[in-house]
């Protein structure tokens, strides 16, 4: 059973850099063929794909946030963290870090954490 579990600080300043971090057990980041995924819902809205990093340690961001975003892993540790600048209250959300399996291996968003809430506010 694969577990996804987000860590990382719950108040962060506007301005501020916020980092988040993904502990992955069960299974390895590196396994071929999946993307290990940042979503965030913001209250009340829907959910944004905001950027992953695959099996092979490449990145892709969506276009929005791209200037802001940054994701990388550490493979010794099983984790990926994902790092957000320049914040404002808009990016006020609960962040899920999800695995995200390619089509030959079944396809389909398998393994979610629970989410954390990160508040952004002076």
């Amino acid at each position: 059973q694969v577990q996804l579990q987000e860590s990382g600080p719950g108040l962060v300043k506007p301005s501020q850099t916020f980092s988040l971090t993904c502990t992955v057990s069960g299974g390895s980041i590196t396994t071929n063929y999946y993307d290990w995924i940042w979503i965030r819902q913001p209250p009340g809205k829907g959910l944004e794909w905001m950027g992953r990093v695959d099996y092979g340690g490449l990145t892709f961001y969506t276009p929005s946030l791209k200037s802001r975003t940054s994701i990388s892993r550490d493979t010794s540790k099983n984790q990926f963290t994902l790092q957000l600048s320049s914040v404002t209250p808009e990016d006020t959300a609960v962040y899920y870090c999800v695995r995200r399996a390619w089509v030959r291996v079944g396809g389909g968003m398998d393994y979610w954490g629970k989410g954390t809430l990160v508040t952004v506010s002076s």
